[in-house]
């Protein structure tokens, strides 16, 4: 079949080949698992330290060295096997190789991480876990399950057939006196190679997601006790709204300051808080898969979960609630605080309206006053004026000079007034 005359998308090949990036490791048991969680430090997105920490590793061994973006890498190290992955927040270490030490867990095989390059690792434990994978008919698991209280504590102790019975599983979630966490798989002897490797890869997958979703507890717990303390101090503000301080003002500043806490808070945990959500998803993902069922009377890794590992992850969820709870609060708050300002600002514009009329008011009747006495005074000049012409005339007539000037004044005032009138209409419009 001729290939397709077609462009293929840049990222087609790499987005299917990130499906088979991590294959899960074949493991032929009786065999032993270390696995280290490293959480990096300081800026998490400069990763070349993690891959440089790994080619030291692979140096000492003589092993290749993986591509220089690589995030995952697989290989002989040593008389073991390594599988590496860097992931978002973490990076996992795990070391798997044939046999198993007569000392339960004794951690043999995590001799082959040398000491000096630990010790330079870039980042924190989150987890360390050593796994022991051995192999045993399915009738012999009850047996078996009887003396598991010598290896774990049996208050915490989870036990459970998985996987259709092809093996158990067994842990107490509880970190021992040297630091390790402890797993222990009892496979019936003829499992497959890749079935038992998918099955330690789950567990240790549960084991780390736990980890890495309880993250998120302290920070709830801090983000309660913010919240609590917040929303008191919200509560009063609420309660000086309700009683009609008169201080908006204050009252505003002070709800900006506790509307910005809260934007605080919320950015600084929202990134745990989202993380949380999709490592407890995880979690409980990776335990349904291993269809778990029921040895003696002995608790499942599920029920485990429930009684211990989701009250934790419902604080957090409590605590991401409640601040968005307290943020919505917060902007009502504000709002109706605005309103009222609004409201107030309003009413007071209405005043200023209503004292602007009534000076306007009172400018028009002085405006008024003074056009009469414009009116009055202009008058008077004027007839004094005609007092110089109507004299000399007023001895020809044989006419008194008063009695003319009377007979003036009334004409020469309603000019004088109606001449004022047209100039005013002319400069202020009609109206």
């Amino acid at each position: 079949m001729a290939r397709l005359a077609l462009d293929d998308y840049p990222e087609r090949y790499a987005l299917v080949n990130e499906l088979h990036a991590r294959p899960f490791p074949e493991l032929t048991a009786p065999c032993s698992a270390v696995h280290i969680a490293l959480m990096p430090e300081g800026d998490a997105a400069d990763r070349e330290r993690d891959r440089a920490h790994l080619v030291a590793l692979l140096d000492r061994y003589g092993a290749p060295h993986p591509a220089p973006d690589a995030s995952h890498y697989s290989g002989t190290l040593g008389r073991g096997f390594l599988k590496w992955e860097m992931h978002t927040e973490f990076v996992t270490y795990t070391l798997f190789t044939d046999g198993v030490d007569p000392r339960p867990f004794s951690g043999v095989a995590f001799e082959l991480f040398p000491a000096e390059w630990l010790a330079e690792a870039p980042g924190k434990v989150l987890t360390s876990c050593l796994v022991r994978i051995d192999t045993a008919d399915p009738e012999a698991f009850e047996a078996v399950a009887e003396g598991l209280g010598e290896w774990f504590v049996p208050e915490s102790l989870t036990v459970s057939k998985v996987v259709d019975g092809e093996a158990m599983v067994a842990a107490d979630f509880r970190i021992d006196e040297r630091g390790h966490a402890r797993i222990f798989v009892l496979a019936r002897p003829d499992i497959g190679r890749r079935r038992l490797g998918r099955i330690v890869q789950r567990l240790l997958e549960i084991d780390t997601y736990k980890c890495m979703a309880m993250l998120a507890l302290p920070l709830a717990r801090s983000v309660s006790g913010a919240v609590a303390r917040i929303d008191r101090e919200l509560t009063g503000v609420v309660a000086g709204m309700a009683a009609e301080t008169g201080h908006e003002a204050e009252t505003l500043d002070r709800l900006l300051k506790i509307s910005a806490e809260i934007e605080h808070l919320a950015s600084t945990s929202a990134f745990r808080f989202g993380a949380a959500g999709a490592y407890e998803a995880i979690v409980n993902q990776r335990i349904q898969v291993l269809r778990e069922e029921r040895i003696g009377g002995r608790q499942l890794f599920a029920e485990f979960m429930t009684r211990r590992f989701d009250p934790a992850m419902r604080t957090c969820r409590s605590a991401k609630e409640r601040l968005a709870e307290l943020s919505g609060r917060a902007a009502r708050a504000a709002n109706l605080l605005r309103t009222r300002v609004d409201v107030a600002n309003q009413a007071q514009n209405v005043e200023v309206l209503r004292a602007m009329d009534r000076r306007a008011a009172l400018q028009l009747r002085l405006q008024e006053t003074v056009e009469g006495l414009s009116v009055v005074a202009i008058s008077y000049y004027a007839v004094s004026l005609a007092e110089h012409v109507v004299e000399p005339l007023a001895h020809e007539m044989g006419v008194a000079t008063g009695t003319l000037l009377a007979l003036l004044t009334v004409p020469v005032v309603v000019i004088v007034w109606l001449l004022v009138r047209r100039i005013r209409k002319r400069i202020v419009p009609a109206g």
